[in-house]
């Protein structure tokens, strides 16, 4: 075809520019038609196909705007991998590059194009374990759960191990029917890799502590080198050496940092679960504590074997661990929602006013004026892992943001540097009237450059049903108001022991309703707002997240209790 023919051809084809007009103006099915006719006439559009998932939800079609959606992330996707070198002839060729390509992209941070890399690697007649498990992490990445537990279903039938399994436990607590769904496959998971080594009964070998130290023992990966650090290193250092024997056991202690010299360090990482329980018995903990859960490097299978005579879940993992010798987990007072025994097999012990106090991090900026005070318009934040930007959540934020069409929402995250979970974050927020110029990207920081960018926030926006944790500290102990919804269940009133204890009761909504009309009432007035902005970091310095001695001293009580609990019940 002649230019002037292709010219005189594509002149009759609408433009992406019609298909948001008529969307903008509430004219979904028209804007459809238009966007569904750019999409025949230029098959490699990746763009046109975004807007058409936009349409497609806003039209009430979403049977139809999940595919739309897929295809334009999968031309997105190809276009990335152009961009950054990727031969993409080899896509469709040659599965050993793609799966060399994949984990080269997932280690960029690059989730939309690694999932489809991966997804070409894979031979689902000979599958490899460690690329099914980078592809299924490579959606959850993106907040595809439905997908990844999918994938995550066939790892664990495929390829049984805990490890294995633990990822479709945490996956499906971002999944429809979360409690019930996470409660049951966690028993399973208990019933396959720990009860066949569990003891009838807990045995005691020591001597009662009323007279002597307690001996507890704590158990992660790492305790320095990941998000519980913040809470559980300030509990470390807590700890009365005159009432407590502290020992940790980690992957590797050579690479922690900050740990007390009065803590016991054991490196258990290259150790089986049989020298592990060996190890535990030898050093004879009353109570040994799982700070990590169903989360990648968990050793919940120790649990299994009871090398200790009392249990306890604590600070990453709040859900049920499944374990029958799992014997507590647990919760601060404000979690609680009716039911929620039901999807435990250990009890709650519910610790108060927080679940463990939190350290800020050292050399936090001075806080700062409210930034709409200079900039004119208000910017919520979002400092949360993808996986949790449900859709609720978009819809909610997207009626605060289409009220205030100058407003903006800033998401920040180290996944977000991917230009293909960009245009998708654009497009789900599209289909409820928000303009792509409403939506801004960051990608990871750390240290003083993570800490200062809490300063451009005038009110971070919480999700739900999965909350902020670390996130929320993070904000509030820099100042930043955190807005949260109350939530139905334990795990997603996450965000009230965070608020409660700073007196912070005006950020809790109790529906999404009263969460949409509080963040417009919130940042109605810049003064105000700014008011509120100044007692913030003051509130939370105030509250129990600051009492590290005083939560340990409750912690080790409530240790004692336990202890002298289970020693009544085997008598």
């Amino acid at each position: 075809m002649s230019a002037v023919h292709a010219s005189e051809a594509f002149a009759d084809i609408p433009t992406i520019e019609d298909g948001r007009a008529a969307l903008a103006l509430g004219n979904a099915i028209e804007a459809v038609e238009l966007l569904y006719a750019i999409s025949q006439a230029k098959p490699a559009d990746y763009d046109c196909r975004y807007w058409l998932y936009s349409a497609l939800v806003a039209a009430g079609h979403p049977e139809i705007a999940g595919p739309t959606l897929d295809d334009a992330r999968n031309l997105h996707a190809v276009a990335v991998i152009r961009s950054v070198g990727g031969d993409v002839s080899r896509l469709r060729t040659d599965p050993a590059y793609c799966g060399t390509l994949g984990m080269q992209l997932y280690q960029a941070n690059l989730m939309g194009p690694a999932t489809l890399a991966l997804g070409k690697a894979l031979d689902f007649d000979n599958l490899d374990p460690s690329l099914l498990i980078s592809y299924g992490l490579s959606m959850q990445h993106q907040g595809r759960m439905a997908e990844a537990i999918d994938i995550f279903n066939l790892a664990a039938e495929t390829f049984p191990s805990p490890g294995t399994h633990g990822f479709l436990i945490y996956a499906l607590f971002h999944g429809p029917d979360r409690l019930k769904q996470v409660s049951e496959e966690a028993r399973k998971w208990a019933a396959l890799y720990a009860a066949p080594h569990t003891p009838k009964k807990a045995s005691f070998t020591g001597q009662p502590v009323v007279n002597r130290r307690l001996r507890i023992g704590y158990v992660g990966p790492s305790f320095s080198r990941n998000q519980v650090a913040q809470f559980l290193i300030p509990v470390l250092q807590a700890h009365d050496p005159a009432a407590a024997d502290v020992f940790l056991y980690c992957a590797d202690p050579s690479v922690e940092t900050g740990l007390p010299d009065a803590c016991t360090v054991r490196g258990i990482g290259s150790m089986s679960d049989a020298q592990v329980v060996k190890r535990i018995r030898a050093d004879g903990i009353d109570v040994l504590v799982d700070v990590w859960g169903h989360t990648a490097g968990s050793r919940l299978s120790v649990f299994g074997h009871r090398p200790a005579p009392v249990q306890v879940a604590w600070i990453n993992f709040v859900q049920t661990t499944g374990l029958e010798a799992m014997d507590y987990v647990l919760h601060a007072d404000s979690m609680d929602a009716p039911d929620t025994a039901d999807y435990f097999v250990e009890k709650i012990w519910r610790m108060g006013d927080i679940m463990a106090p939190y350290r800020p991090a050292p050399h936090r900026p001075e806080s700062v004026p409210t930034p709409l005070l200079h900039k004119g318009h208000v910017t919520f934040g979002s400092f949360n892992n993808p996986a949790k930007i449900s859709e609720p959540t978009v819809m909610a934020w997207a009626e605060i943001l289409q009220a205030r069409p100058e407003d903006r929402l800033v998401f920040k995250y180290r996944y977000y540097v991917d230009p293909v979970l960009q245009r998708t974050t654009q497009a789900r927020f599209a289909a409820y009237g928000v303009g792509p110029e409403q939506l801004e990207f960051r990608g990871h920081s750390t240290g003083t450059e993570y800490l200062s960018s809490f300063a451009d926030i005038d009110l971070a926006l919480d999700p739900s049903p999965c909350t902020g944790g670390t996130t929320t500290c993070d904000a509030l102990a820099n100042g930043v108001p955190v807005l949260t919804l109350k939530g139905e269940d334990f795990f997603s009133r996450i965000g009230l022991p965070a608020l409660l204890p700073c007196g912070l009761t005006e950020l809790i909504a109790e529906d999404w309703g009263d969460y949409v009309q509080r963040a417009l009432d919130l940042t109605a007035d810049a003064s105000r707002l700014d008011g509120l902005r100044q007692r913030v970091r003051p509130a939370f310095e105030a509250s129990a997240y600051r009492d590290e001695v005083g939560f340990t001293r409750n912690l080790e009580s409530v240790f004692r209790e336990m202890l002298a609990r289970k020693r009544a019940d085997h008598r």
